[in-house]
């Protein structure tokens, strides 16, 4: 990842551990479109419960993996509606 960006100047990561907020966003994204889906899926189709642990825990180590990228621009666009100088004296 770039430290700023090549348009506006802003800062990406600003401190060391700066994107643990976007790891929460990522956990929750996921937690709960697993269990959200859990049910109806419980419903509609009965699968045996080695599939539903199967799906979902394939789900819940893959997702992460394509939506973090998402979460981290989230984050950052958080950030910015809060501190828009970026955390620097203006």
């Amino acid at each position: 990842m770039v430290p700023r960006c090549p348009v506006c100047g802003l800062t990406f990561e600003r401190e060391t551990g700066y994107f643990i907020g976007a790891i929460y966003i990522n956990y929750g994204l996921t937690v709960g479109l697993a269990v959200g889906a859990t049910s109806p899926s419980r419903r509609w189709f009965a699968p045996p419960p080695g599939w539903q642990v199967a799906v979902w825990g394939t789900f819940a180590v893959l997702f992460p993996l394509w939506s973090f990228r998402y979460s981290k621009a989230l984050w950052l666009a958080l950030d910015h509606l809060v501190d828009p100088t970026g955390g620097e004296p203006e």
